[in-house]
Order: structure tokens, then C-alpha cells, then sequence
């Protein structure tokens, strides 16, 4: 018996449980505080032990992205470029929404994981095959991810977490800092958008029908 399947049998230890529990580690309390030695503690491992199954933290977050990247939808191969990329984009959304400190890390990983090279071809095989230019797919493909996580990242950073709560922290928080006489457009813009039940997260399909909208006839712009 190899000493990697010796140490899975005697400590349950895998190399995807090792990163399913710092996922959820960093789902709780965020990537920076992420280290081998908490990991371990969590798992009721030796620290060493860990390095049988990752080589080190930036392996580990490979992994970790690679799996955020595969719980999004890919784009369907059935449906027409617009549908597909919409609900592309609005499974990226849910599933960064699980996972907020994965948002700085999509594009920052050097070795993407299958799931990740998946993802990518399915994105860039549904605009190439709906008529993009190579150039053309790559600025669309910038834009919608932009889109997706600047989004993302904004909704993380929200004083609310249900657009319920909207009305009681425009009233208590701020309107006492918006006095009409000296800010009277943002005072008006709180009072109505607090009594009309607005929903700050329906910007995202709002932004990203205006980008879907405005990509369209592109499609045929360039040379393929």
C-alpha cells in the first residue's frame, strides 16, 4: 500500500475532502485567513499531513477555483448565444454569491483545472459558433465576466442582505445624512426607491440584458 493510500485509510483524508473543507473554511471565514495549519485544525489533521494531498496553498486554491468553476452552468449547446450566456452569467452570479471570496481569484490562477478549461472552451465555442470574430468573443467574453464580477463583488459588500431590509436602513442610516436642502436628488431618490420595494440585485439582469442587447450586432462586425 502506497503512503498517501495508507494515510487516506488511516485519517479519512482525500484529496477532495482536503479541499471541500477549505472551501467551506473559506465560505465561513474568508480566503486570507486560509492557511495549511487552520486547515488542518479543522480536520483534525497534522498540519504535514496535508501536504500528502496538496502540494501547497496555491495548489490547494487551484483546486478550490476549479470546483467553483464547475458548479457554474456552462453555456448550453442547445439554446441560441443570448439565452446561453445570460444564464451562463446568472448561474456565475449565484454561485459567487456561495463563494464571495473566490470573486479576486477567477482570473488570477496561472494552472486552471480541467473544470476551469472546460468552462472556458464551452464560453468561447457558443460566441465563435453565434458568428463572433476570435477578437470579438474576447471582448465580449471581458465584458460579460466584468459585468459578472464587478456585480459580485458589489452585492458582497451591501449594508442588506434582502431587499426587505431596504426601507429600515434608508430610514435609519441614510436619510439622517442626506438632508434634503443640501442633498435634495439623493434624498428624493432614497425615499422613493425605499417606498417603491425596489430590489438593488435586479440591476444585474438589468446591466447584463443592456450588454447582451449591445454585443448582438456585433456579431458579424469582423472577419471570423
Amino acid at each position: 500500500m502506497s503512503e498517501r493510500r495508507r494515510l487516506a485509510t488511516e485519517s479519512g483524508l482525500s484529496t477532495p475532502r482536503v479541499v471541500e473543507e477549505a472551501i467551506r473554511l473559506a465560505d465561513r471565514e474568508g480566503v486570507d485567513g486560509l492557511s495549511m495549519r487552520r486547515l488542518a485544525t479543522v480536520l483534525g489533521a497534522g498540519a504535514m499531513s496535508l501536504y500528502h494531498y496538496v502540494a501547497n496553498k496555491e495548489e490547494l486554491l487551484d483546486a478550490m477555483i476549479d470546483v467553483v468553476f464547475a458548479e457554474i452552468e456552462l453555456p448550453s449547446a442547445e439554446a441560441d448565444w443570448r439565452t446561453a450566456m445570460r444564464g451562463r452569467a446568472v448561474s456565475a452570479r449565484d454561485v459567487l454569491a456561495r463563494h464571495p471570496w473566490a470573486i479576486g481569484l477567477m482570473e488570477s490562477r496561472t494552472s486552471p483545472g480541467p473544470a476551469n478549461l472546460r468552462h472556458r472552451e464551452a464560453v468561447t465555442a457558443c460566441l465563435r459558433r453565434a458568428g463572433f470574430s476570435v477578437v470579438m468573443a474576447t471582448h465580449a467574453n471581458w465584458l460579460l465576466d466584468s459585468h459578472v464580477y464587478g456585480f459580485a463583488l458589489q452585492e458582497a459588500s451591501l449594508p442588506i442582505d434582502t431587499a426587505e431590509e431596504l426601507p429600515d436602513i434608508t430610514q435609519d442610516v441614510f436619510l439622517p445624512q442626506l438632508p434634503p436642502e443640501q442633498f435634495p436628488y439623493l434624498h428624493e431618490a432614497a425615499l422613493a426607491l425605499a417606498a417603491s420595494g425596489y430590489d438593488p440585485s435586479e440591476e444585474f439582469l438589468f446591466g447584463l440584458d443592456l450588454l447582451l442587447d449591445a454585443l448582438e450586432p456585433l456579431r458579424d462586425a469582423a472577419p471570423q
